[in-house]
Order: structure tokens, then C-alpha cells, then sequence
């Protein structure tokens, strides 16, 4: 018996509806009715290659396969609609094929690399806008299409990339414990009251609460996540003021104290920002505790004000 997956050119056989009817009554509401109209069209369905079909078989039994597959037969739907619309408007069937073959262009799903970019293997990817007025454009289309399933910042996958592993131990850390105290060492006596000098800022326990594994490297990580936009450094002290007697007696704040005749200690504090707080949620810690409600709360950053004209 040939194997009718033999030929991936091939179109699909007249058995194919026996597959294609669970999988559109297994998708809800208006993606029931987008799927069945465009895998019975003819040519603009799911792709008729052995790995469409193959997903298609996929989506009958995985609900997160089924909801994929909905999103992207609304995108073959669409450019179905778009493509008789330019013909009905007089553009050459030609024409009007070509561009909806660059819309369904861009790197291959399949291809090497495709899950460092985040193309999902099975999912079409569309060309992207080259233009920022074009990038513009789909973005706020994409905001309008109740297909999206997009419920998390796009930056949140860029972010990963740009952390260590002993940054996201003390973003953990932050999350979990709350804020956490941080002094700067200054001149203090006669002298300091009036023009007072920084000798060590932003002195901290944040490695070795969090167990980082390089010590040192505490207010490099600090600058990376502060330029992430995921931590910022307040002027003010956290509230567990007994906190500050165990950072001030470590043997930095120490050496920096006695490096000046005299010298003081300015409490500072370091938080989370809001858009760091979601991160870690929703990156960093299991569904359970990014579900909490009682996790310490962080101050939110201070608005900068316009310098006044």
C-alpha cells in the first residue's frame, strides 16, 4: 500500500476532511469557523506539506497545538480575503500571488536555528515590516487581532539573554525578600556638613544573601540589571532598620569607614521596579510563587521631572 505521505508536493487526498472535522470542532468559537473555512478551501488551508498534515493530526489530541493551529489558519483566512480583494480591485493574479507568497515569506520554521528565534516548528512565519511606519502599522494591527495570544512583553525574551546567572539568583532574591539595605560611605565631621565626599556607594549584602558565585561582580550586575530597567536604587532606607547593623559591620563598609579621619553612613535601598517585579513572575519562579499575593512589596521609582524652562 503506497504511503499517501510519500509526496510532499502532492495535494492532500479526499480522506483528509476525516482529520480536519475533529480538529475544527476541537477549536472554540470564531476559531471553529475561521479553521473550517480555510482548511476546506482549496490551496489556502494549512500548508498541504507531510508536516502540515502531520500537525494537523497533533492538534486533535494537544489543545495548546489546536490553538496554534486556529491562529494560524486566521493568518491563511486573511491573506485568502486580501488576495481575492486585490483581484476584484484589478490587480494581476501574478502580482497578487506574489505578495501574498512574500507575506507568507521570512526564515524558515524548520530550519537550523528556528527555536533560538523563536519561531515554534509547525507555526507560519510572516515577513516583517521593513519600515518603522510599517512596524508601526502591524504592531497596532496585532493589537487589534483577538487571534493574539501574545500575554507577555516581548522584551521579557531579550532580557534572558542579557543576564547572568548570579543576576537572576539576586533578582530571586529581591522578589522573595523584598528590598534590601545598601549604604554609601561619605566624609562626615565639620568638613562633611558642608561639602561632604563619596569614598564607597552603594555597599550591599546582595551576593551573599543571594549565593551568587562571584562576589565581585555584585556592582557590575547591579549597573546590567539597573540598565534593564529591572532593579532602581532608592534614596531611602527599607523599613527593617536591624538590617543595616549587620551590612555596616561587613568588612567593606569597615575599611571604607577607616579609610577617612572621619566619615559617615548614608542608608540607601534597593527595589525592584514594577516591570521587574513582572519579570521575575513570570521568568524566574514557578507558577506558584509568580501567583502570590503576599510576596514583599517594592517601592515604585519616582517620576523624573521635566527641568522647568
Amino acid at each position: 500500500m503506497p504511503d499517501r505521505f510519500e509526496d510532499e508536493s502532492a495535494p492532500p487526498t479526499t480522506k483528509l476532511p476525516t482529520l480536519v472535522d475533529p480538529v475544527v470542532d476541537a477549536l472554540p468559537g470564531l476559531a471553529r469557523v475561521a479553521g473550517a473555512a480555510a482548511l476546506h478551501t482549496a490551496g489556502w488551508g494549512v500548508r498541504t506539506s507531510v508536516r502540515g498534515w502531520i500537525r494537523v493530526g497533533r492538534a486533535v489530541v494537544d489543545r495548546d497545538e489546536a490553538t496554534a493551529l486556529a491562529h494560524d489558519v486566521g493568518l491563511y483566512a486573511g491573506l485568502a480575503g486580501e488576495l481575492a480583494r486585490q483581484i476584484a480591485d484589478g490587480v494581476p493574479v501574478g502580482v497578487a500571488l506574489q505578495r501574498a507568497g512574500e507575506a507568507l515569506g521570512g526564515p524558515d520554521p524548520y530550519g537550523p536555528g528556528a527555536a533560538a528565534h523563536g519561531h515554534v516548528p509547525g507555526q507560519v512565519v510572516a515577513a516583517r515590516p521593513s519600515s518603522l511606519r510599517e512596524r508601526g502599522a502591524d504592531l497596532l494591527a496585532r493589537s487589534r487581532d483577538v487571534w493574539s495570544t501574545e500575554d507577555r512583553h516581548p522584551a521579557y525574551d531579550r532580557i534572558l539573554d542579557d543576564l547572568a546567572p548570579d543576576e537572576a539568583r539576586i533578582l530571586v532574591l529581591l522578589l522573595e525578600q523584598g528590598p534590601q539595605p545598601s549604604v554609601d560611605v561619605r566624609t562626615g565631621g565639620p568638613i562633611g556638613m558642608v561639602n561632604s565626599q563619596l569614598i564607597a556607594p552603594g555597599l550591599n549584602m546582595l551576593g551573599q544573601r543571594a549565593g551568587v558565585r562571584y562576589l565581585d561582580h555584585v556592582p557590575s550586575y547591579l549597573n546590567n540589571l539597573a540598565r534593564l530597567g529591572l532593579v532602581w536604587l532608592s534614596k531611602e532606607p527599607v523599613r527593617r532598620h536591624a538590617e543595616y547593623q549587620v551590612l555596616e559591620a561587613q568588612p567593606d563598609v569597615t575599611a571604607a569607614l577607616r579609610a577617612v579621619k572621619f566619615a559617615k553612613v548614608v542608608r540607601r535601598s534597593i527595589h525592584l521596579t514594577p516591570f521587574g517585579e513582572e519579570f521575575c513572575r513570570l521568568a524566574l519562579v514557578d507558577e506558584a510563587v509568580g501567583a502570590r499575593e503576599d510576596l514583599p512589596e517594592h517601592a515604585v521609582p519616582p517620576e523624573e521631572v521635566a527641568p522647568q524652562p
